[in-house]
């Protein structure tokens, strides 16, 4: 048991045996707590989310978008870690699980160096072609990578500086990558837009591009591709992306763009 205590701390992710955890502070989310339901690293582990009165809520529907003059990402894989864990969006209350394929718990084949989530209320619409890429979205909510120095337990939701994005295209579908960093994030002053990015964490941005770029190549598949030439494109351009995914999400949740198997509440 101390061993397995010990592991679970070398991933980031919550000990099952932990029932509840607060989430920020002197933030309107600082009532929601996690509950952990299973056991990690089996099929049956969730990572649900409550709000103050013990409702069940989703982190996909439920959590704003913004936060003041930042926006909230919640993180799904802790930096250094391999454990593929991502909000279920085809569960109800969309908790947080470990994706199987083919029946198997998913692995990355090596850990990610960077904090990895999503952003809240927003959908990459399968059912819209982006001109400049010629792919439509991948039917999930937008990712984040957040490159700050602290490693971001998973269920944690932060309020992060939005610095660019780069425009992945994975199996043929569009899968945005916002690059962004935790606003209290001792590094966070001097990061404005993916130029200072550039400047002041060199090699950051190449190796978020290489990582994803050969990550499933190890299962067999194609190198993934970026499009805009491969750019990892500036802070405007990444807050059009979420402002575009932000409103696909509002049609979704309104009914107006067909749901196939997504859970998106009553």
């Amino acid at each position: 048991m101390q061993a397995a205590a010990q592991m679970l701390r070398g991933t980031g992710l919550p000990r099952h045996r932990a029932v509840a955890k607060t989430l920020g502070r002197d933030r309107w989310f600082s009532a929601v707590t996690t509950h952990v339901v299973g056991q990690i690293g089996t099929p049956d582990y969730r990572l649900q989310f409550k709000d103050a009165s013990g409702k069940s809520i989703s982190p996909w529907h439920d959590i704003p978008l913004k936060a003041g003059d930042h926006y909230n990402c919640l993180i799904e894989i802790p930096k250094n870690t391999k454990p593929k864990m991502e909000v279920a969006t085809k569960e109800e209350a969309n908790p947080i699980a470990q994706d199987v394929k083919k029946g198997k718990l998913r692995d990355y084949h090596g850990p990610i160096f960077w904090n990895y989530g999503m952003l809240p209320q927003t959908w990459e619409d399968p059912n819209v072609v982006h001109k400049e890429t010629n792919c439509a979205g991948d039917n999930d909510p937008v990712d984040v990578v957040e490159i700050g120095s602290e490693t971001l337990a998973s269920g944690t939701v932060e309020p992060i500086k939005v610095l660019g994005v780069l425009a992945m295209i994975d199996d043929g579908e569009l899968d945005w990558k916002i690059i962004g960093i935790r606003a209290s994030d001792k590094l966070a002053p001097e990061l404005n837009d993916i130029s200072c990015v550039e400047a002041k964490c060199p090699g950051v941005i190449s190796g978020i591009r290489e990582w994803f770029r050969w990550y499933k190549t190890p299962d067999g598949k194609p190198l993934n591709a970026f499009g805009y030439d491969e750019k990892a494109l500036d802070k405007k351009m990444a807050l059009e992306v979420i402002e575009e995914t932000h409103e696909a999400w509002k049609k979704l949740r309104e009914g107006k763009s067909e749901r196939g198997k997504l859970w998106i509440g009553s």
